[in-house]
C-alpha cells in the first residue's frame, strides 16, 4: 500500500511517499523564504508559492523514487487546520489526482500528523503516550490513546510557544522565523540574573500562557540599549523561561496520567535546550522521551503520508467530499 502525502497548511510545501510494508520511501520539502521580510507568513503569497511548487515537487519525488502515478494506492492531504488558501491548493490537487487515478483521497488533520511523526523513526513510541505538541500555532498536551483517540489535557490560553518565539525575535531584531533565531542567539547569551515570568506555573493544571512572557521581554528590552550582547542575553532568558514552563507542565502531566512515554512534536520540538531538559525530566520519572528528526518536527509531507496510510489500513475510506477546515479542533477528530 503506497500513499502519497501532501502538506500545504502554511508556508511549507511538503510531499512524501509512505509504503505500509517498507516504510518511508521518499520525501521532499520546499520552504518559502519570501515571508521573512514581512516578519510573518502572508497567506496570499503562501498560496501562490504552493501553486507554483507543488506539482513540480511531486514530479521530482516520483521520479527520484522510481514510482509512477499508477503505482499509488491513495493520496493523503492536509485538510486542516491551517490557512484556507494554502489548504485549498493541496486539497484541490490531491482530489484531482485521486479522481484521475481512481484511488482514494483522505483529508488528514494537521495536528494528528505531528502527533504521529515520532513513529516514523526507528525509536518509535507505542500507544498510548503523552504528547507535547508545540509549534508556532499550537501548544498543547494530549493523551494519545490510539489512532484518532486524543484527549486534550491542556493548551495555551493565548499565544503558542512558537508564536512567543517569533514575536520576541521581532522585538529583539533577530529576524524570522523566531525559534531558530532565538536559539542561536541564546548560545551566546550570559546569565544576567533576569528571570522572566513562567506563566501559570504557580497554579495547578496543565494550561499554558505566553502573552505575559512576551510583554515582560518587551519591557526588559527597553531598559537599556539593544546591542548584540544584550540581544543574546535576553534571548537566553526568554528561552529558559519557555523551556522551563514546558518542562514543568510535562512533568506534571506525566505524574497525573501515569504515562511512561512522552512524545514531543511540532517545530519548537527541534529546540535543543527543550530536548535536553525534557530528557532529564522523563529520566527522573523512569519514563522515555521520543521525538522525530528535526526535518519532521516542522511541517512535512511524511507525517501526512504516514497518517493517511494508517487510516487507510484501518479501514477509512474516501467519503468523496471536497473541502478544508481552517479551524478544526483536534477533539473533533474520530478514529477511522
Amino acid at each position: 500500500m503506497l500513499v502519497l502525502g501532501i502538506e500545504t497548511s502554511c508556508d511549507d510545501t511538503g510531499v512524501a511517499l509512505y509504503d505500509h510494508d517498507t516504510g518511508l520511501r521518499a520525501h521532499a520539502l520546499f520552504s518559502q523564504i519570501s515571508h521573512a521580510i514581512y516578519g510573518g507568513v502572508v497567506p496570499e503569497l503562501a498560496s501562490r508559492d504552493h501553486i507554483q511548487k507543488l506539482l513540480p515537487l511531486i514530479d521530482t519525488l516520483l521520479h527520484d523514487a522510481q514510482v509512477t502515478p499508477t503505482d499509488l494506492d491513495a493520496i493523503a492531504y492536509t485538510a486542516g487546520p491551517g490557512l484556507a488558501g494554502a489548504l485549498l491548493v493541496g486539497a484541490t490537487l490531491a482530489r484531482a489526482l485521486a479522481f484521475a487515478l481512481a484511488i482514494p483521497a483522505l483529508g488528514i488533520h494537521h495536528l494528528e500528523g505531528h502527533l504521529l511523526a515520532p513513529r516514523l523513526e526507528t525509536h518509535a513510541p507505542d500507544f498510548p503516550f503523552l504528547a507535547l505538541l508545540v509549534s508556532g500555532g499550537h501548544t498543547l498536551l494530549a493523551d494519545v490513546r490510539a489512532l484518532g483517540r486524543y484527549e486534550i489535557l491542556g493548551e495555551s490560553r493565548d499565544d503558542a510557544a512558537g508564536e512567543a518565539f517569533d514575536k520576541s525575535a521581532q522585538v529583539l531584531g533577530l529576524g524570522y522565523p523566531g525559534g531558530p533565531a532565538i536559539s542561536a542567539a541564546a548560545t551566546e547569551g550570559r546569565d544576567i540574573g533576569l528571570r522572566l515570568p513562567r506563566p501559570l506555573l504557580d497554579r495547578p493544571g496543565l494550561e499554558f500562557s505566553f502573552s505575559g512572557l512576551k510583554t515582560a521581554l518587551l519591557l526588559a528590552s527597553q531598559e537599556q540599549p539593544l546591542d548584540d550582547q544584550r540581544r543574546c542575553d535576553l534571548a537566553r532568558a526568554l528561552q529558559e523561561a519557555i523551556v522551563d514552563t514546558l518542562a514543568v507542565k510535562c512533568r506534571r502531566a506525566l505524574i497525573e496520567t501515569g504515562h511512561e512515554r512522552l512524545v514531543i512534536a511540532g517545530g519548537v520540538g527541534a529546540n535543543q535546550k527543550l530536548r535536553e531538559r525534557l530528557t532529564d525530566e522523563v529520566r527522573a520519572l523512569g519514563a522515555t522521551l521520543y521525538y522525530p528528526r528535526p526535518a519532521f518536527c516542522t511541517d512535512n509531507g511524511a507525517m501526512i503520508a504516514y497518517a493517511g496510510c494508517l487510516r487507510l489500513a484501518a479501514g477509512q475510506t474516501d467519503d468523496g467530499g471536497f473541502g478544508v477546515r481552517p479551524r478544526w479542533p483536534l477533539s473533533e477528530l474520530s478514529p477511522p
